[in-house]
């Protein structure tokens, strides 16, 4: 278990892909690891992402954590690699629809019962043999809202056979990079990054060079 902070009331730590953010997944295995009794969830990750995620370890800290993210004060950012090539910077804001029965979200028109706004932001930090690295700012936080939004404009994530990827045997390229929120105790303004793997098709971009420019974003 990759941890990159901890005390008292919280853990920061990595979350491998293919492992849940919720029961069942990493609270068992951070229980294990900090020999802490309890472990709340407070966000969540889709399985097949990785990267960085934060819980508590007091029923005061999930409190104060979920209260920071209605408020807009946890801050999440993404690197993902898109088929095609995105304009160098932009801003997507869509009506998203999730259909629970399908684990499916869609792009729709107008809205409807069950329909939510989302945003995000992102940059392209580099394109190669046709694939994109972005880093990805999100306003909301829609289940599946990076893949769906990217997807729906004819550029999906790499190994996202769900959204219509054209590598559907590889791993989700989609990576949780960067956490940035107070803390829920001391008010302590905390920021942690993490690379993705080495691997295809993260291999491809020079990470250490894209990285570097990751607080102007």
């Amino acid at each position: 278990m990759n941890i990159l902070y901890e005390d008292r009331e919280l853990v920061i730590c990595q979350k491998p892909a293919g492992v849940l953010s919720e029961e069942g997944g990493m609270p068992e295995l951070l229980r294990d690891a900090t020999g802490s009794r309890e472990i709340f969830c407070v966000h969540r990750l889709d399985r097949e992402t990785g990267g960085l995620m934060v819980y508590a370890k007091t029923k005061r800290a999930a409190a104060e954590l979920s209260a920071a993210i209605t408020a807009g004060q946890l801050h999440k950012e993404y690197l993902a690699v898109v088929q095609g090539e995105p304009e160098a910077q932009g801003v997507m804001r869509d009506l998203l629809y999730r259909d629970a029965g399908k684990n499916k979200s869609y792009v729709v028109k107008r809205m409807r019962r069950g329909v939510r706004e989302a945003e995000l932001s992102y940059r392209r930090l580099d394109t190669r043999e046709g694939l994109s690295l972005v880093r990805v700012a999100l306003k909301t936080g829609r289940s599946h809202q990076i893949r769906v939004q990217f997807a729906s404009r004819g550029m999906p994530l790499v190994g996202d056979g769900k959204y219509g990827s054209a590598w559907r045997d590889r791993g989700l390229a989609l990576w949780s990079t960067a956490l940035s929120f107070p803390h829920p105790v001391t008010g302590e303004a905390l920021r942690r990054e993490l690379p993705p793997p080495a691997d295809w098709p993260w291999s491809l971009f020079e990470l250490s060079a894209a990285l570097a420019e990751e607080e102007r974003f």
